[in-house]
């Protein structure tokens, strides 16, 4: 019987056993490289059209299509890890992602190039959330934080870096080696996964596919990635064009939650968000993907068309923020081991609010050494908030819900980061146009100044479901240090502290 401890006395600090090391390498490196393909191509794209004879408007499908082929796909994950084995989904996921990236490497038009991103969105998809479902549950409640804090990597970094690594690969090497890149990345990670991941056997109690389920959350979070990708060309978010696929997606999601709440087995179990810390860290998970990845578009814009920089040097301007998200990695496992999930994304996303200040009030002529700085602190922020709340809502559940509740965090951060894209977007290229054609570098910074105070409320909002967590945390320490429960007994533990 494990024996309860002061509230504010921290949980033991235990090294995290050796055979989760090998494990979390091969996570790692499959979700690198599908987060890094959402964004690497995007410095391509000009690229693409020249050497593929389309027009921008046809090449942009292959952004659009790699992201609606991992929103389709994202949510069968969970029932599929269940019923075949995670592990050998996970090694499925890697073949196909490869696959998919060899031949987008080979496209000889952009017809093709769309359909071979969709195969490798496809197998892209799959790999983050399997990868979490896999070292969740090999690393225990215990080691949780530290590896979460590892998951994150990728998912935090892998934005700063692409376009860096995707203007690199385009001015000395083509446009095929963005996606050739992948191969001997992706042939490891095959070679790694099948000789570490830890053995599982699919479970046939998992029962059918629920297949009306499936088309109804797939086209709906469809409809709401095309909807939202639709306003970055329509320039509006009131525009049938993205009003219409909006709707049609929402009215879908909105038939699947109460149909799920109707039937015994659901492709995805939405009674998890009944438990109120896993309900406060999904919001937080949802709001912190828009406001984060949402004005991640905004700086390199900013110094591509305020500043006049290229591609490769607006990649290495913006690195400053990937130090400092990697300087939070290394700290957000313990300060969350010590403080909570939720108290440790509350302070991250405190950081971030101050940390976007001078963004508000940036110039035409800004200091680039000025700007460094307030990105280390941006970039601290934001590596200190996202996995902890994702941290937070893993640990309040059972060993077998696991499945259920990893597909729908990666679907909110998606979804929240396809949201803040769209609104920031739209909001920047309003008040570029209210500057007018010849406007002024300080004109055109006046613009980016104001669109990041969307970027400040957006991330207020994130707040208030972090101190919901941090009040139900504490709650739950008063008799217990959740790090020493077992995993099984959160839910009731929870429960009656709340």
């Amino acid at each position: 019987m494990t024996t309860p401890s002061s509230p504010t006395a921290p949980p033991k600090r235990e090294p995290i056993p050796s055979h989760i090391w090998p494990i979390a390498l091969v996570i790692v490196l499959g979700m690198i490289m599908s987060v890094l393909d959402t964004t690497i191509v995007n410095v391509a794209l000009d690229d693409l059209s020249t050497e593929l004879h389309a027009s921008l408007e046809d090449i942009q499908w292959v952004v659009t299509g790699y992201m609606l082929s991992l929103a389709a796909v994202i949510p069968i994950t969970g029932w599929a890890a269940t019923r075949y084995s995670a592990r050998k989904l996970y090694i499925t996921s890697l073949v196909l992602f490869t696959l998919g990236s060899l031949l987008c490497g080979l496209a000889w038009s952009s017809g093709s190039l769309i359909a071979f991103r969709v195969l490798q969105g496809i197998g892209g998809g799959m790999l983050a959330p399997l990868g979490q479902m896999i070292l969740v549950k090999a690393a225990g409640p215990r080691n949780l934080p530290r590896v979460m804090a590892m998951i994150g990597v990728p998912i935090i970094l892998a934005p700063v870096f692409g376009p860096t690594l995707g203007g690199l690969l385009i001015e000395h090497a083509g446009w095929q080696w963005i996606f050739f890149i992948n191969l001997p990345i992706s042939f490891f990670a095959v070679i790694a996964a099948l000789r570490l991941l830890p053995q599982d056997k699919g479970d046939p109690a998992a029962g059918r596919l629920d297949v009306i389920g499936l088309v109804l959350v797939a086209t709906g979070l469809v409809g709401v990635t095309y909807g939202l990708a639709q306003s970055g060309g329509a320039g509006t978010l009131v525009d049938d064009s993205v009003i219409v696929p909006l709707a049609i997606g929402l009215a879908l999601i909105a038939i699947f939650i109460v149909r799920s709440l109707r039937i015994a087995r659901p492709l995805l179990d939405v009674r998890l968000f009944a438990n109120k810390a896993f309900a406060a860290a999904s919001v937080t998970t949802f709001c912190l993907g828009a406001a984060l990845f949402g004005a991640m578009i905004l700086m390199p814009l900013y110094f591509q068309t305020v500043r006049g920089e290229d591609a490769v040097a607006t990649g290495l301007l913006l690195m400053p923020q990937g130090v400092g998200a990697a300087i939070a990695m290394g700290l957000s496992g313990r300060a969350t081991e010590r403080l909570g999930g939720g108290l440790t994304a509350l302070i991250g996303g405190v950081i971030t609010i101050l940390a976007t200040v001078p963004f508000v009030l940036i110039g035409g002529s800004t200091s680039y050494v000025l700007i460094s700085i307030a990105m280390i602190f941006r970039g601290f922020g934001i590596g200190m908030s996202m996995m902890p709340s994702m941290t937070a809502a893993f640990s309040v559940l059972r060993r077998d819900q696991i499945n259920h509740a990893t597909p729908q965090l990666n679907v909110l951060q998606r979804v929240g980061g396809s949201i803040g894209t769209a609104l920031l977007s739209v909001a920047l290229e309003s008040r570029l146009r209210d500057a007018g054609a010849g406007a002024t570098p300080a004109a055109m910074a006046d613009a980016f100044g104001e669109t990041y105070v969307i970027v400040m409320v957006v991330t207020l909002v994130a707040l208030v479901p972090t101190l919901m967590l941090t009040i139900i945390e504490r709650r739950a320490r008063r008799n217990h240090t959740l790090h020493e429960v077992p995993i099984e007994a959160r839910l009731e533990l929870e429960a009656e502290a709340a």
